[in-house]
């Protein structure tokens, strides 16, 4: 038996009116920065507007997906289409990586003869970028808590951010003293910095894909919770997974001890699964004592 609540809320749909603030911002910021990387000659400018354009079509795409999963589910899609933020939060990741793998490769072709670069008009351009990344980050930064999505997003505004004071270090060494090593070493940092953020941040996106358990979710209580509900003798076959982010699922098998309602019980584990744990759609298989089946149980 199941229950059948309405169309839950994404969390990323929550927050879709700030993270079109934050795209507009973003998208306004980067045609200057290519002018301005394209005058100076700086890497380390033209990295972070290669940065910035991934942004702008990460962000573009979270937001889109974010609309499409607001879709209601269909015959075709009986769960809805929540699944597109993740699969947005993969492509997401895997751009930035990439985009740091070619930063890197860039900067060691720029060390073998760093070219001059005109570090003043850097310096204001990347200043007006952090100044954008900022109010970014502080838009995005409570949205990014509760959805792989957003927080793709806040990753994206994130690493441009770390871009933009490396492009303005950068640029003081060079003014000061005319040492123009600076901008491809500032541009390897960076790369190297965006690393290890956007690889945590796509295994849990994988995670959600191959529908593994939410790390919100405690199973083992869970169990231990179900286990102990009075008129429980025991269950197997419990799964827990994720639709998307914040948007959990659970399935489980119970064995009903003899002398009770079957109906109580449902209601008793349903009511206590989604007040205690963060699982918002349950399905119970209620079965009887001398009930057997032949699946593997878990």
């Amino acid at each position: 038996m199941e229950s059948t609540p309405t169309q839950t809320v994404s969390a990323g749909s929550r927050h879709k009116k700030n993270l079109l603030i934050v795209l507009c911002l973003s998208g306004t910021y980067l045609i200057a920065e290519v002018i301005g990387g394209i005058i100076t000659n700086s890497l380390a400018l033209l990295a972070d507007a290669a940065h910035m354009l991934t942004d702008v079509v990460g962000l573009l795409l979270a937001f889109i997906a974010i609309k499409i999963g607001e879709r209601k589910a269909d015959p075709s899609r009986t769960y809805g289409y929540y699944r597109t933020e993740i699969l947005a939060a993969v492509v997401n990741a895997v751009v930035l990586l990439g985009i740091s793998i070619y930063v890197l490769f860039e900067a060691y072709q720029r060390f073998q003869n760093p070219p001059e670069v005109q570090s003043k008009s850097m310096l204001i351009v990347s200043g007006i970028g952090l100044i954008v990344n900022i109010i970014g980050m502080m838009i995005l930064r409570k949205d990014s808590e509760g959805s792989l999505n957003m927080k793709g997003a806040y990753f994206e505004v994130l690493s441009d951010m770390l871009t933009s004071v490396g492009v303005m270090i950068a640029g003081v060494i060079m003014l000061t003293t005319g040492w123009y090593y600076a901008d491809p070493l500032i541009s390897a940092a960076i790369g190297l910095l965006i690393f290890p953020r956007t690889w945590r941040l796509l295994k849990e996106a994988i995670n959600v894909l191959l529908e593994g358990t939410p790390k919100d979710v405690d199973i083992h209580a869970l169990r231990q919770s179900l286990e102990s509900t009075p008129g429980v003798k025991g269950i197997h076959d419990l799964h827990v997974w994720s639709l998307t982010s914040s948007v959990n699922a659970m399935s489980v098998h119970v064995v009903k001890e003899n002398g009770y309602s079957r109906n109580q019980l449902l209601k008793t584990l349903t009511d206590t699964t989604m007040a205690n744990f963060k699982i918002s759609h349950t399905t119970f298989q209620i079965e009887e004592e001398d009930y057997e089946e032949t699946e593997a149980h878990l």
